[in-house]
């Protein structure tokens, strides 16, 4: 996964807990240097003189930014320390910046990470892990704060440089958080850097959607830039199953977050930033916020001297309950709508790791193996996960437990699916013989 996820999407916070904020009782000027809902010369409910048709230039920019940071800290009922540098680019730009980082050939290849997103059945062999990540966000980033330099960008729409309102506050989020509790390091699994990216991003996208609340009814607010244009710079190259697992945090966190501001404010929310959840199953089902831990899963290595495991720190990784709706999701094995994160196959989640391997020749494998809350479930996603071998890849079925999916796919390779109570192993290799070699049958 990506360290830092950089998307921005607006959510419907219907029925959920909503602070309650006061209106305009204040004096011309702050009496100190550190007033929340005041920066730099402007209240919340200031008006600011800027034109948006034709962007924003640099002093309306500045204007934009000083009133939605008093916007963000009136709601959020926390103090900036410091002005936040805001940079508009171009979707074109973005994406030039985007491949420049990896070079002129690309983001470099990641075959631990392949094996990781294989296991999953959301990004085949076709198309390396790191490029699918890069294309994904290059194509669905609308904004982003970058801790080690402090600043926002924000990705317009148009060519000219507009800014989209919900888009800067939601950044602004970032940056508050980043100056009140620390926005660096990053979690090792996949899993918990999304569940802690769904306190983050959960945040954000709740204070965001508040925001645009207080514009739809109570502040004067600037007009949000067309985004049918989009920005320009070329076509996409959007994996949707990769992006269903990316905003997990922005949908199902604000939720999340909501759940503990009721239970005890902005204070509580404040506590979650030292006491993030353990797993995406945490957020996705907020009454399983603190106490229902994940299970640690070790994975003995088996494997035969022509196949070892990767010089990777850590050797596994935990993909999740959400990694898992979005296999099921989008490889037709739930009706569940795309953004609940809750299916039969994946409910019952415990614990997982998937541990890759590779060979001298470059062939790449894994096993992964995963526990579950009852038999029951750990036989629920087994039947899935077959289900979608045979019915959505054509595999074939050469002997027990055992599925050849054709060359003609992009997952094309030899599997073994075994379950033994509340747990499921799955050994993946390029050929059937490979199976044993990589994970020897006890």
């Amino acid at each position: 996964m990506r360290k830092e996820l950089l998307l921005a999407l607006t959510v419907l916070l219907a029925g959920c807990s909503v602070p309650v904020f006061g209106g305009p009782d204040h004096p011309a000027e702050p009496s100190g240097e550190d007033t929340i809902g005041w920066e730099n010369g402007y209240w919340y409910d200031d008006p600011v003189s800027v034109t948006t048709d034709d962007g924003l230039n640099e002093s309306e920019r500045e204007a934009v930014t000083a009133r939605t940071m008093a916007r963000v800290e009136q709601i959020r009922d926390r103090e900036f320390t410091e002005t936040v540098p805001v940079e508009v680019i171009s979707r074109a730009e973005y994406r030039n910046r985007s491949r420049g980082n990896g070079g002129s050939g690309g983001p470099p290849a990641d075959p631990w990470n392949d094996q990781v997103w294989e296991s999953l059945l959301l990004i085949g062999e076709d198309e390396g892990s790191s490029e699918a990540i890069q294309g994904t966000l290059s194509t669905s980033v609308q904004g982003f704060y970058s801790p080690s330099r402090d600043r926002i960008v924000v990705v317009s729409p148009t060519e000219t440089p507009q800014v989209d309102r919900t888009t800067l506050a939601h950044e602004l989020v970032h940056a508050l958080q980043d100056q009140q509790f620390g926005l660096t390091g990053s979690p090792e699994t996949q899993d918990r850097q999304l569940s802690r990216d769904g306190v983050v991003e959960g945040e954000a996208n709740y204070v965001q959607a508040l925001y645009q609340r207080r514009c739809d009814g109570q502040w004067d607010c600037i007009e949000r830039p067309d985004r049918s244009g989009g920005g320009g710079g070329g076509g996409s190259s959007l994996n949707p199953g990769l992006f269903t697992v990316i905003i997990q945090p922005y949908a199902t966190g604000p939720a999340f977050v909501d759940s503990v501001y009721g239970e005890g404010g902005w204070d509580a929310v404040d506590a979650l930033h030292e006491n993030v959840p353990d797993s995406t199953e945490q957020v996705i089902h907020p009454d399983r916020y603190p106490d229902e831990k994940p299970e640690n899963v070790s994975v003995p290595d088996r494997s035969n001297e022509e196949w070892n495991r990767f010089d990777h720190d850590p050797v596994a990784d935990t993909v999740g309950e959400a990694s898992i709706f979005a296999t099921m999701y989008h490889n037709n094995q739930t009706d569940a709508g795309r953004y609940s994160y809750q299916s039969e196959p994946s409910e019952g989640w415990a614990g997982d790791s998937v541990v890759p391997y590779q060979n001298e020749s470059g062939g790449g494998g894994y096993v992964w193996v995963s526990t579950w809350d009852s038999e029951e479930d750990a036989r629920e996603f087994a039947r899935a996960y077959r289900a979608a071998l045979v019915e959505e890849h054509g595999a074939t079925q050469p002997r027990a437990n055992v599925y050849v999916v054709p060359e003609e796919s992009p997952f094309a390779d030899a599997f073994r699916i075994t379950r033994s109570g509340d747990t499921v192993r799955i050994v993946n290799g390029p050929t059937v013989d490979d199976l044993s070699a990589i994970h020897r049958p006890r």
